[in-house]
């Protein structure tokens, strides 16, 4: 299979050599029917005897390969086409009498086995019984031909040895499509990781980005030194985020708590939102780290966009994370965000909780993210 696209790749050389042989090997058992068109005495049903026979081998091979290529390639099997080719090479046998003889029925067993690889059980399973009864009805009907009893072994056995070809190969074929499937999934869900780290990361960035021009804009013509400090720093955020997108497009991307309070410092510095962050942080394990930094990358965020907040108030233990403020609260009852979505599937993956509400006095907004000590 294809994993960029999903799609089951074509075959390659070695397994279509060997389907090949697979479904040639078994054309030795026309030994029989080809010597006897060989010591026929007339020239012409020699040439009639050997000539179709060669014909009614390659028809079973093709035959035998067409519905091998639809079955790799996840596709049914047309069932009127499949009792087209199985009465084209019945056809092909009987034509082989002048030169066979009574023999020409072994090829029954062939018209057997490819109906049980081609049609629906019921209808392969009738094919099978009226293969296995020809040879018995011919030897009583048709002066000359002798009871065939190895012929009607040979049916059933083929039969019964394609019954369970069939069914790997079914299952091969079930097996092939959860497994595109499974693909199908996992392309789905890293698409959805990379879109909420962008958005993560963008959301905050920019939100720093537009905080900054527009104080900028502000002072420009107040106090032009100050301005022009904050159109650097608005050059750093800009060149720091299309970093972070270059490196989490590239899967490199390292988020830590130490570097989210330093950022999340100065994104509120930037909106007038007074600090209150703490001096410095417990020793975490580092994915509990990413995630404490991730909840405090978003719940700056929210802060800075939504909350109309006069101070934020950071708190790190080393079970838990809190971020607070004195502003208007959460805006919905969940909290619901494309943010938060995204923080929650990151807690969910170390067995933490996200919850969103107000502070204990029923004022403000409240993200706290719940890691338990034992942990990753």
């Amino acid at each position: 299979m294809d994993l960029s696209t999903g799609q089951a790749r074509p075959a390659n050389r070695h397994w279509r050599f060997t389907g090949w042989l697979l479904a040639a090997v078994w054309l030795f058992f026309l030994n029989v029917p080809l010597a006897t068109a060989l010591h026929q005495p007339q020239p012409w049903r020699r040439v009639v005897g050997v000539a179709a026979l060669i014909v009614f081998g390659l028809g079973y091979v093709l035959l035998f390969q067409w519905a091998r290529r639809l079955r790799q390639s996840l596709l049914p099997i047309p069932v009127p086409r499949a009792w087209t080719g199985l009465l084209l090479l019945l056809a092909v046998g009987v034509a082989s009498i002048p030169g066979t003889g009574g023999d020409w029925l072994a090829t029954l067993v062939y018209v057997a086995a490819a109906a049980v690889f081609l049609l629906p059980f019921r209808e392969a399973l009738a094919t099978v019984v009226l293969c296995a009864v020809t040879p018995v009805l011919a030897s009583r009907l048709v002066p000359g031909w002798e009871a065939e009893s190895t012929i009607v072994f040979a049916v059933l056995l083929a039969s019964f040895a394609m019954f369970g070809v069939s069914r790997l190969a079914q299952r091969n074929s079930e097996l092939q499509a959860a497994q595109q499937e499974i693909h199908r999934l996992a392309v789905a869900e890293e698409r959805a990781r990379a879109a909420r780290d962008l958005h993560d990361i963008l959301g905050h960035s920019l939100t720093v980005v537009a905080i900054k021009a527009e104080l900028a804009g502000r002072l420009i013509e107040v106090d032009r030194d100050r301005a022009a400090a904050e159109i650097a720093d608005v050059e750093g955020l800009a060149r720091a985020a299309l970093a972070d997108v270059r490196q989490t497009v590239g899967a490199y991307r390292e988020v830590t708590l130490a570097g989210e309070l330093a950022g999340a410092r100065s994104a509120l510095a930037a909106a007038g939102i007074a600090a209150d962050l703490p001096a410095d942080v417990p020793a975490l394990p580092a994915e509990r780290d990413r995630l404490f930094g991730w909840a405090v990358r978003e719940g700056v965020t929210n802060v800075v966009r939504h909350s109309g907040a006069r101070c934020c108030t950071i708190r790190v233990h080393p079970d838990r994370v809190e971020v607070s403020d004195d502003g208007r609260g959460p805006s919905t009852p969940d909290g619901s965000g494309h943010g938060l979505v995204g923080l929650r599937e990151r807690a969910r993956r170390l067995d933490a909780a996200v919850s969103v509400g107000r502070r204990a006095d029923g004022s403000g907004f409240l993200l706290r993210v719940h890691a338990p000590v034992d942990a990753r």
